[in-house]
């Protein structure tokens, strides 16, 4: 169970000295991050990684979570004022929030999405606080066997459910699995696939190759549109939302915090899907079903709670078995095992008091990006306005120094550069990332932890069939492997049929008008 103490010493430290401030700057410049269209959490964590060295690891994983939520909540910003999402998870909260700000709610809209995400995202952080210490404690039961089949699970899951298309997410997984295998062999220790480059022996540098992979390939795509950014002119006004209008919301609430919380701990799935199941029951609930699409804060409120509800969920099997929830908390596991934090249940055991600092700052970051959200709106909008011609080469040297602070070697440029290219191209023709980066980690954990299975039963491959957890967890692999294709195909119709709506209740207030 978790340590109420150590929960408390933790705000303690949290809310202490530098801490504190990393928080506010993380959460401020995450809500920047997520309100300008294209610039994703993934890729302003990855950036930011290498920034954090030189801080204590609290402080730099504070600040981190700080851009994490204050980026996934700052993704509704965009969808109000121009339509555009500045995050791919806050593509529900176009339906309803661009019409509100259509009828010139705007203002009522963005507070609306201000609580709605903090409730989401405090209640997801409040049970990670709770639920983390329960499964690290029985993680502590598992060895190589039952860690092979999670991996195998994650994998699964990780191909099936990235992307439109399963063919386009198993490509992209396969390469994963073939960046991790570079290096040296985890059990005989002998090089393979380094093409005679001493630099590979260690493996492809981690941390340059998220930043070329999510940020310096984002830099790459928007120099294509770079001149073509659409301007924000809505006035905002009436921001805080009403104790009546909060009241409306509360069914909302109801259903989308335990749809993201489950969604989020299901690896892979992402915010986007979180939020997308959010407004759909909510609709589907509604006793005005037919309102949904025409402007109705209930709407706005079930897609960002949705999304934000899933950050918890993300970041619990990361910090309890060491298999990331979603890209972003793939980048946030990278940050940790810089800082010499292996996420895992042994992390509860040889560092209680920084898993409980984690709880507590991912608290906090929820509650802090609600407030500079109410009271700095008016400038998040107007940051939508940035010149594309002086921020984008702004972001293309931060990759660079970036990825070279990583060990000051011209090696990490090349390969920042390298994935930088290859995931233009990938973005280019619609490959899902977020498959590569998660195959690449729970490829080696696979691995490995295959291999010293074979040698617990010296080379019975029956290992994996006579423990309990292990054939579960296989079987549920299997099983949503096949559940996942099918859900795929139908989240596709349901986001058509959404749309459909919202084109035909527009058609109709242009009619009636």
């Amino acid at each position: 169970m978790i340590d109420l103490g150590l929960l408390l010493r933790g705000f303690g430290t949290v809310l202490s000295g530098y801490n504190f401030v990393a928080l506010v700057l993380g959460s401020f410049f995450g809500i920047i991050i997520g309100a300008i269209p294209g610039l994703t959490a993934t890729m302003g964590i990855a950036l930011l990684v290498p920034f954090t060295f030189g801080m204590t690891p609290i402080t730099g994983i504070v600040m981190l979570l700080g851009i994490y939520t204050g980026a996934i909540y700052g993704g509704g910003i965009a969808s109000i004022l121009i339509k555009t999402p500045g995050t791919p998870a806050a593509m529900a909260t176009v339906f309803d929030g661009y019409p509100m700000a259509q009828k010139g709610l705007a203002g009522k809209a963005i507070g609306i999405a201000t609580i709605s995400s903090g409730v989401g995202g405090t209640f997801t952080a409040i049970c990670l606080a709770f639920f983390a210490p329960i499964l690290a404690n029985f993680a502590l039961r598992f060895s190589a066997p039952e860690y092979f089949a999670l991996a195998s699970f994650g994998l699964a899951v990780t191909i099936t459910l990235s992307g439109r298309s399963p063919v386009k997410g198993f490509i992209s997984g396969t390469l994963g699995l073939l960046v991790a295998m570079v290096g040296l062999d985890p059990m005989g220790g002998f090089q393979r696939f380094t093409f005679g480059f001493p630099e590979l022996t260690g493996g492809v540098s981690f941390v340059p190759m998220l930043i070329g992979l999510f940020a310096l390939s984002e830099v790459f795509r928007q120099v294509e549109v770079i001149l073509t950014a659409p301007r924000v002119s809505a006035v905002l006004k009436n921001i805080v939302p009403t104790l009546k209008d909060v009241k409306e919301c509360l069914p909302a609430y109801l259903r989308a915090c335990p749809i993201g919380l489950i969604v989020g701990i299901t690896p892979a799935i992402g915010a986007d899907t979180s939020a997308f199941l959010s407004y759909a029951e909510t609709k589907r609930a509604s006793k005005h079903p037919e309102r949904f699409g025409t402007g109705v804060p209930e709407g706005v409120a079930a897609a960002q709670c949705g999304e934000n509800a899933s950050t918890g969920g993300d970041v619990l099997p990361m910090i309890t078995l060491g298999i990331p929830g979603d890209a972003a908390t793939a980048v946030l596991m990278g940050a940790l095992t810089i800082h010499n934090l292996q996420p895992g249940p042994m992390l509860f055991r040889a560092h209680p008091e920084v898993v409980h600092e984690i709880f507590a700052g991912m608290i906090l970051a929820n509650v802090t990006f609600v407030v500079l959200g109410l009271f700095f709106a008016r400038f998040f909008a107007q940051v939508i306005n940035i010149d594309r011609k002086y921020l984008i080469p702004l972001i293309f040297i931060c990759c660079l120094v970036g990825a070279y602070a990583i060990n000051n070697v011209l090696y990490d440029l090349i390969t920042c550069a390298v994935f930088g290219f290859v995931g233009y191209v990938m973005i280019r023709y619609d490959f899902p990332v977020a498959p590569m980066v998660l195959a690449q980690i729970l490829g080696g954990m696979m691995e490995s932890n295959f291999r010293r299975s074979l040698v617990m039963s010296r080379g019975d491959p029956m290992i994996f069939l006579t423990r309990p957890i292990t054939v579960i967890i296989l079987v549920l692999a299997a099983f949503t492997t096949v559940v996942a294709v099918r859900r795929q195909r139908q989240a596709l119709h349901m986001e058509e049929k959404l749309a459909a709506d919202v084109a035909a209740a527009a058609s109709r207030e242009v009619a009636q008008e």
